[in-house]
């Protein structure tokens, strides 16, 4: 069992936990994921590790309450302990010194572009960070952003903070001003596949984490099969991240709005 040492609220439907587990604290790298289970029979999520502490043997997670098993996970306070918890799972993120590198969250999806971003900026890049919501309430993280960033553009949907507008508007006003050697981007799909886009027209590599289509986190079920280049690829196992460019992302929305029902 893992204890949770401490618990932040977000939001009124995501919370940030700082979770006991020594050894994943220790080997995990940017990219990685784990699996939470709450009981013996409880359902398996998937989420990405936010940040650890290798001296305090913690690790963060950012979780958002969509569903059953999520929300029970988010109504766990300090001190409560999860029952399972495994990992690191998935391909650690490709990390070298490229030259500017613009990370692009979207939601929920900045808590996995965290680890990212330091990782990036550790090796000696110039890190350049564009956070997107659709209002002010849901934008995280951004203090964390910038200590490990050179700089943070904010953007939501209505305007409430920073400015007007979607994540593509701020990482197309970078490209426009300076060279981008890469884009890395995490958020709903259509989110990623509208960066994607406008990355390919300027012909600027492109990496999208797909995690939120991850249900087992060991490829057994199938849920989380995408095409990529026109091949069959497993984002638990192969992933989380793939070239955006290559990612058929309408189907992967298609097989997604599945889960609506």
């Amino acid at each position: 069992m893992n204890k949770i040492v401490s618990k932040e609220q977000f939001s009124a439907n995501v919370v940030k936990l700082e979770v006991e587990a020594p050894l994943i604290a220790r080997s995990r790298k940017a990219g990685h994921f784990v699996i939470v289970k709450l009981g013996g029979k409880g359902e398996r999520i998937p989420l990405t590790i936010a940040g650890s502490d290798p001296e305090k043997g913690t690790i963060t997670l950012v979780v958002q309450a969509v569903g059953n098993s999520s929300a029970k996970i988010c109504g766990l306070k300090e001190g409560d302990l999860i029952t399972d918890l495994v990992g690191p799972l998935g391909q650690a993120t490709h990390i070298e010194k490229l030259g500017t590198v613009v990370c692009a969250g979207g939601g929920v999806g900045v808590a996995p572009l965290m680890p990212i971003v330091e990782a990036f900026h550790e090796a000696g890049n110039r890190v350049i960070v564009v956070l997107a919501a659709r209002t002010r309430e849901l934008i995280i993280l951004e203090e964390q952003m910038r200590a490990c960033s050179d700089e943070v553009i904010i953007l939501t949907d209505d305007g409430s903070y920073g400015t007007k507008g979607l994540v593509t508007n701020g990482v197309e006003s970078v490209i426009l001003r300076e060279k981008v050697n890469l884009c890395v981007t995490i958020g709903p799909a259509i989110m990623m596949k509208f960066v994607a886009a406008l990355t390919r027209k300027y012909e600027i590599p492109t990496v999208a984490s797909l995690n939120t289509i991850m249900v087992d986190g060991t490829g057994m079920c199938g849920a989380c099969r995408v095409t990529v280049g026109g091949k069959t690829r497993f984002v638990c196992v192969d992933g989380p991240e793939f070239d955006a460019h290559q990612v058929d992302f309408d189907e992967m929305l298609m097989r997604l709005r599945a889960y609506n029902s």
